[in-house]
């Protein structure tokens, strides 16, 4: 098994972050992503975190890397894996939200993290993680099938059977269960990956990676000058309510980053700028804001 190169993840990682800002930046005539450098007050890791507030098309995203490095992995971190408990590690990730104005282009979600967990006298245990999901608010099927083609894209040179696994796997994980609906379409999603060695496995990482660009922006750009009014305005910030309530009870890149003692702001910027709850609200039959409920909201086969 090859040895981990914390170093060139770290790299591919920045590289990422930029190529992103720039891509979407592009797509705002408003504002642009500003940077916030910041490291903890030990000295010891920070990050760099880029946000875009009050945008025509963007309404906010941010785009975050981080660097965590700590004396023992937090509860979140050792749940499923009780024999890392006690051992210092080092968190690196890119971790992104894209909220639109425009009720017609989805809410997008992407991450992609490195994790190294090391104790003396044992050999460390490292894995990667990530993925990407999107949330429609309006959804055109088109979109979620070229979504699902282009993660399958990122997946097949590592074999056939591993998008079906981590598309699976992405439906499960990004399920309310109190709700009983999933946050959207879903994508991809996998964790504790390091059975195909650093070299491979960090490979998938940069695909993964690389082909969210590839999967978002053409839809970005399809459904931007779609017009819009307050019906639409309204349901959508309704529906952003269930992506609140998703990160601060389920999600566990927040609860890591919140537990692990990580910066609050960079961890929390993936709340949306405005979100709207309602007392038992029901979309009306046969509505636009029903066919989301009726055909989306629930695991599908896209491909």
């Amino acid at each position: 098994m090859s040895t981990p190169d914390i170093a060139s993840v770290k790299s591919y990682l920045l590289d990422l972050q930029d190529r992103i800002c720039l891509a979407l930046g592009a797509e705002e005539p408003l504002e642009r992503f500003r940077e916030d450098n910041w490291s903890y007050a030990n000295g010891i890791g920070g990050g760099r975190t880029r946000v875009l507030a009050g945008g025509q098309i963007l309404e906010q995203g941010g785009v975050n890397f981080s660097h965590v490095i700590g004396n023992q992995l937090p509860p979140s971190a050792t749940a499923h894996r009780p024999e890392l408990a006690g051992r210092g590690f080092q968190a690196l990730g890119v971790s992104l939200v894209i909220h639109p104005r425009n009720p017609f282009i989805p809410t997008s979600h992407a991450n992609v993290r490195f994790l190294i967990a090391e104790r003396e006298k044992a050999a460390p245990v490292w894995w990667f993680g990530g993925g990407f999901d999107l949330t429609p608010y309006y959804p055109f099927e088109e979109d979620a099938i070229a979504w699902h083609r282009t993660a399958r894209e990122a997946c097949l040179p590592f074999g056939e059977q591993v998008y079906p696994d981590y598309k699976k796997w992405c439906d499960d994980y990004f399920f309310l269960k109190h709700r009983n609906e999933t946050r959207g379409v879903g994508g991809l999603f996998f964790d504790d990956l390091n059975a195909w060695g650093f070299d491979r496995c960090f490979a998938f990482l940069r695909s993964v990676g690389d082909h969210y660009l590839k999967a978002y922006l053409p839809i970005v750009q399809q459904r931007k000058h779609l017009t819009y009014g307050e019906r639409e305005r309204d349901f959508q910030l309704y529906r952003r309510g269930r992506y609140v309530e998703f990160n601060l009870v389920y999600d566990r890149g927040t609860l890591f980053g919140l537990q692990s003692g990580g910066r609050t702001e960079s961890i929390l910027m993936s709340m949306p700028p405005v979100a709207h709850w309602r007392y038992n609200w029901k979309p009306e039959p046969g509505s636009p804001e029903e066919n989301l409920y009726l055909n989306y909201l629930k695991p599908r086969e896209w491909l």
